[in-house]
């Protein structure tokens, strides 16, 4: 902004304070930007700020809104705008009713926290050693030791840059890890907290350890607080740094902390582009060493050095499939729901697609990987699979022959007896076939050969119980299997990879581990156990050694669960295969990955680069290009009409040469060539199609 224009601000705004030339160093904690920022206003209260946002707006100016500046980084060129801060002490007030907190949103979020403390309100003490205000707390979601500010929220007020007010109340946000959808042009003046009774002293209690442990943790100097986001509580930041060997790098002067890798110290005259050059080597390193994408803490006033940023380590862009019109759509709507959010947390690209029906979308066709998590009908059976292939486009997980095997309880019984692992005896029925299997016994489990998550299972006791299972178990399917019910215990093992996990050990109320021991909990909480408990070591080590000769033998790829139950002969019998398995928070995959020290981010990943590599591309690379659909039939037309003039041409010159009569050298040539020209025009035809 002008001298010329600031004048003007100011005759329009007499009480309004504004400076000039105000230097990063005193703005923000990094103290980076070696330009300093032309113009800062400060607003004293929501009327004012108003007007003031208004005014700018009308005549286009841009304008970057100043916290306490405690995860920012400054510019080396003059920001084309103002900067506004909301310093007057309407935007600093604490009210506290009962259990309501009304606060505004320039309030220190230590000090709101003691506050709380002394009126006996809990819920803050955790989020204590952040710095920065409320307002900046908000529009990120800060959170610390399993706690986010957001949770916390009853109702939020602000403006729009354009002037206008806005508000919504905590069940109009939607929230997520260190995000929201809180509009990016809202300027929050004001929170309303609801919080919890607590005592007095055990809330400061905690608010001192807090502030104590982050004194011993974090290093002193000139710092924006953590550089990025965590990947998980078991892939933090700092740790994937240090595991690169970038503890004490330095660019110019700024440095990665000595103490905390995961810190940026400003040593001296540290530069915006300092910084560009420091993020792209750690979030290079950190791709290449450990497959994440690093997500900045920070935020840059520049919105130019972000995409340098993204530009220089591209992440890859992954189509998340969920949904579908099987009968397991609810599970697999949260299944791909976490899997989008891991993926989206190790710093992916992620398109979430709900499939309705077994086709390929554009949306699959631009993205770097297809990443289906359909539970059962054609999402897991192999048709969708099939198609992708097709298509040549890369996705997570077997191809459509072992997918197809495995979702099959008949086929994968067949495969079963047919490498001699041990399995559950069985048989079939159909529905021009009723009769009960002359060698198996009472009771049994009926199956519906292609469903999951225990849908179209059911057991029969006696043969009472039996024509009206079948009535119910034919509304699944026209052919199903009987298995014979092997008492025991429940275990389970995945296979990441080609790596047998950790088994798992399922323990449910009702011995049963059905649709209400997975999900619901009507009967009780089901228990798990990895290792197992009840589950020797030994046959342990046969379940995964079976379940690694199942994995290979079906063809699978990526990633499988393997179902066993083990009786009083300590026998690990295959019940079935899930090649598509579960991975909502009671999903039993995630649990053995996190067992074996993988979190869900890390595994998601895994699998992911699993699928590239089956390419032989790598991440970031443009997806194909599609051909044009003009001369994609422009083409078709002319093979067609080189086809029918092959034929014609074949046809004229074998009859000629019949014609001829005589056995001779023109006619053989004749008659050859032309019957030659029909067969290639033949064989181009049906290449073709």
């Amino acid at each position: 902004m002008s001298r010329v224009k600031v004048k003007a601000l100011s005759r329009e705004f007499p009480d309004l304070k504004i400076s000039l030339d105000r230097s990063y160093k005193e703005l923000t904690s990094l103290g980076i930007g070696k330009a300093p920022l032309p113009v800062l206003l400060e607003a004293d209260n929501s009327m004012q700020l108003q007007d003031v946002l208004k005014y700018l707006h009308h005549r286009n100016t841009p304008c970057f809104i100043f916290g306490a500046g405690t995860n920012l980084v400054g510019m080396d060129t003059p920001y084309q705008g103002v900067g506004i801060r909301l310093s007057g002490k309407e935007f600093s007030h604490v009210e506290i009713d009962h259990t309501n907190v009304f606060c505004g949103a320039f309030t220190k979020l230590p000090m709101l926290a003691s506050l709380c403390a002394k009126a006996g309100l809990g819920g803050f003490s955790p989020l204590s050693g952040i710095p920065g205000t409320v307002g900046g707390a908000l529009k990120m979601n800060a959170g610390a030791n399993g706690t986010e500010i957001g949770t916390l929220v009853k109702k939020l007020s602000g403006f729009y840059l354009n002037g206008k007010k806005w508000s919504a109340d905590a069940d109009e946000i939607q929230w997520c890890y260190r995000g929201n959808d809180i509009p990016h042009d809202v300027i929050i003046t004001e929170a309303v907290f609801a919080l919890r009774e607590s005592d007095s002293e055990i809330e400061e209690d905690a608010i001192a350890a807090e502030v104590d442990k982050r004194r011993k943790r974090e290093p002193s100097g000139r710092t924006a607080g953590c550089a990025f986001r965590n990947v998980s509580d078991l892939d933090p930041a700092g740790k994937l740094i240090d595991q690169c060997g970038l503890r004490g790098l330095k660019v110019g002067d700024l440095m990665v902390s000595e103490k905390h890798a995961n810190y940026l110290l400003n040593t001296g005259e540290a530069s915006a582009a300092d910084y560009l050059q420091m993020i792209r080597i750690l979030r290079r390193a950190v791709s290449e060493k450990h497959g994440f994408y690093l997500t900045s803490e920070i935020v840059t006033m520049d919105p130019a050095l972000a995409k340098d940023i993204e530009k220089d380590t591209p992440s890859p862009c992954i189509n998340v499939l969920y949904g579908g019109v099987s009968s397991e759509r609810e599970v697999s709507l949260k299944s791909g729901d976490a899997v989008s959010r891991a993926l989206r947390r190790a710093g992916f690209k992620v398109e979430l697609s709900d499939i309705r029906s077994c086709t390929v979308t554009d949306t699959m066709r631009n993205a770097d990987v297809v990443y289906p998590v359909l539970h059962g009908g054609f999402g897991e059976g192999g048709e969708l699979q099939g198609k992708l292939e097709k298509a040549q486009l890369r996705f997570v997980g077997s191809g459509s022959k072992s997918s197809e095997l495995v979702m099959d309880k008949i086929l994968t019984k067949k495969l079963l007896d047919q490498l001699s692992l041990p399995t559950a005896p069985w048989g079939i029925v159909s529905k021009k076939n009723r009769n009960f299997p002359e060698h198996l016994h009472f009771p049994v489990m009926l199956k519906a050969p292609c469903e999951g998550s225990t849908v179209g299972i059911v057991k029969v006791s006696a043969q009472e119980e039996w024509e009206n299972a079948l009535n119910a178990e034919f509304k699944f399917a026209d052919e199903l299997l009987v298995e014979e019910f092997l008492p025991g215990r429940e275990i389970t093992v995945p296979v990441i990879n080609a790596s047998a996990l950790d088994a798992i050990e399922i323990v449910s109320p009702s011995g049963f581990y059905d649709w209400d021991a997975k999900y619901v909990y009507n009967n009780g909480k089901t228990e798990y156990f990895c290792p197992p408990k009840s589950v020797s070591e030994e046959v342990t080590r046969l379940a995964k050694e079976y379940a690694l000769k199942f994995y290979h033998a079906a063809g699978c790829r990526d990633i499988l669960r393997v179902d066993f139950i083990v009786g009083d002969d300590d026998v690990p019998r295959i019940l079935e295969g899930n090649s598509l398995p579960g991975n909502t928070d009671h999903s039993l995959v995630p649990k053995a990955a996190r067992q074996a020290g993988m979190s869900m981010e890390k595994m998601t990943a895994t699998l992911v680069y699993a699928a590239m590599k089956r390419s032989g591309e790598t991440p970031g690379t443009e997806p194909a290009k599609k051909e044009n659909k003009f001369f994609s039939l422009l083409k078709s037309f002319l093979d067609l009409i080189i086809n029918i003039a092959m034929l014609c041409c074949g046809a004229v010159f074998s009859y000629a040469g019949f014609k001829y009569g005589t056995l001779s050298v023109p006619t053989v040539i004749l008659s050859g060539g032309g019957l030659l020209l029909i067969f290639m025009a033949l064989i181009r035809q049906f290449d073709r199609r």
